[in-house]
């Protein structure tokens, strides 16, 4: 935490004195004793995550196809394709099991 002086707005700077700890200024001779603890802690707020495939709304209109689930092996799964490297690569293939009880998600 950051102390600054009331007479010319300088940075604090913390010294021992002959009994406790004080502020002092290093331009002018203000002092300060610190007679508690002082602190003060300020928590940043952290912006939400954006779903990158779009979340659930993503999933609405889609296509299935015949492919088995990896997990419940459930023969068909729906599919959407989105291009997540260069243009030069080939397109990346995400799964979602059509089985109402799995909805295990996965990409080839």
């Amino acid at each position: 935490m950051l102390m600054f002086c009331p007479t010319c707005a300088n940075v604090l700077v913390v010294e021992e004195g002959p009994n406790c700890y004080r502020f002092a200024c290093n331009t002018c001779p203000f002092i300060h004793n610190i007679t508690r603890k002082i602190s003060s802690k300020k928590f940043p707020r952290l912006k939400e995550v954006d779903d990158v495939l779009g979340g659930a709304a993503a999933w609405e209109n889609v296509d299935s196809t015949e492919e088995k689930c990896p997990k419940c092996e459930h023969p068909r799964a729906y599919f959407m394709q989105i291009q997540t490297r260069s243009a030069d690569e080939p397109m990346t293939t995400f799964y979602k099991c059509c089985s109402p009880d799995c909805g295990h998600r996965w990409r080839d």
